[in-house]
């Protein structure tokens, strides 16, 4: 989850909105494919801002951080979902570890397809940029997603932004401060040491303490969004930190690690709070059990299917240029393209704090 540490005027979709379809449940693997031979939905969704239509039979990668992250898997369907809509077909490669080489294999893979688009979350922001080049020479639109590269303007390529990025972070400490009163020392348990969007969230994050002179980061340790590596490193910062009192974990693997941890070891679940990014889905039992007392995400499964769109749209002759604009099917929402340095970016939406008032209405 996502080289992205850049202001960004964007169109942004209400969550309301966003949240207003169900997700797809359902797992991937390293080579899958899904296709319709079905026309494109009546509507906005149809067209692109060239003019024309969203061209039928269109060819998709989904390169995701891993094939085994619930999160990923969720947005990856999302994609599918949305090249199905499309009468399109994705498919979804990737590694087992969030390496940038377990994706490179999957890029050459793509181009290799002829492939008319790939969409992809990056585990490293600039070691896939000469493969990625490679492909967006080849004539392959290039959408990164969830986790940005920062390849300056070769290749050109646009970002889908699940959240604003200091949103994100500067809202992660302020629901511990709440928690917390606003003291105590505290730690972040991330994912990959070279996730581009973990780092940007972190960033703000330091920038945001500054602003809770009682709160005090003692260490940032990396799960590489593994459940055993989590737990190794979580039970490292307990027993390296006995005075620790909050952890955020802006990772859905590294959350629900913490909390299953923290709900058999109730003693230590007494002195220590945990928040950060997690699926509805997974977090729910442990809202209800007073492990968690509130976290925040946004649609996963909404972020690929917006990939998806995008991805189309630009296959079918959408200008890749600040100002252009695509339509988003069943998110009924046109975005606008905004100008970054050396990239384009839109965003979803905002992210929502989930707990006990909430929890139940959402089931991703």
């Amino acid at each position: 989850m996502t080289g992205i540490p850049k202001a960004r005027r964007v169109a942004t979709a209400a969550l309301a909105a966003v949240l207003a379809g169900g997700v797809l449940a359902a797992c991937s693997s390293t080579s899958t494919k899904s296709s319709s031979n079905s026309t494109a939905p009546a509507g906005s969704g149809s067209a692109s801002s060239s003019g024309g239509a969203i061209k039928k039979g269109l060819k998709v990668y989904f390169i995701p951080k891993d094939t085994q992250n619930p999160y990923e898997v969720l947005a990856d369907k999302g994609g599918q979902k949305a090249l199905q809509e499309l009468g399109g077909t994705v498919t979804v490669s990737s590694g087992t570890a969030d390496t940038a080489a377990a994706q490179l294999p999957s890029i050459q893979a793509a181009i290799q397809a002829k492939a008319d688009a790939i969409v992809i979350a990056a585990n490293d922001p600039s070691a896939l940029c000469p493969s990625l080049n490679k492909a967006s020479q080849a004539g392959i639109k290039i959408v990164a997603f969830d986790s940005d590269i920062t390849c300056g303007t070769s290749p050109n390529h646009l970002f889908i932004n699940q959240a604003d990025t200091k949103t994100i972070g500067t809202s992660e400490v302020d629901l511990l401060a709440k928690q917390l009163n606003s003291t105590g020392d505290i730690a972040i348990l991330s994912a990959a040491a070279s996730a581009t969007n973990q780092n940007a969230w972190i960033k703000y994050m330091k920038e945001q303490l500054v602003k809770y002179p009682k709160m005090k980061l003692v260490s940032t340790v990396y799960g590489n969004d593994d459940p055993a590596t989590s737990l190794t490193v979580l039970q490292g910062l307990l027993s390296g930190y006995p005075n620790l009192k909050g952890i955020i974990s802006p990772t859905t693997v590294g959350i629900s690690t913490a909390a299953q941890y923290l709900s058999t070891h109730k003693d230590v679940a007494a002195k220590v709070t945990l928040t950060g990014l997690g699926l509805p889905s997974q977090m729910k039992k442990y809202i209800k059990d007073g492990t968690v007392k509130s976290f925040e995400l946004w649609n996963p499964s909404n972020l690929g299917y917006l990939a998806g769109y995008a991805a189309a749209s630009l296959a079918s002759g959408t200008a890749m240029q600040a100002g252009a604009t695509f339509t988003s099917g069943s998110l009924n929402k046109s975005y606008t393209m905004a100008a970054g340095p050396g990239e384009l970016s839109v965003v979803l939406g905002p992210p929502t704090v989930f707990d006990k008032t909430n929890i139940d209405q959402f089931n991703f």
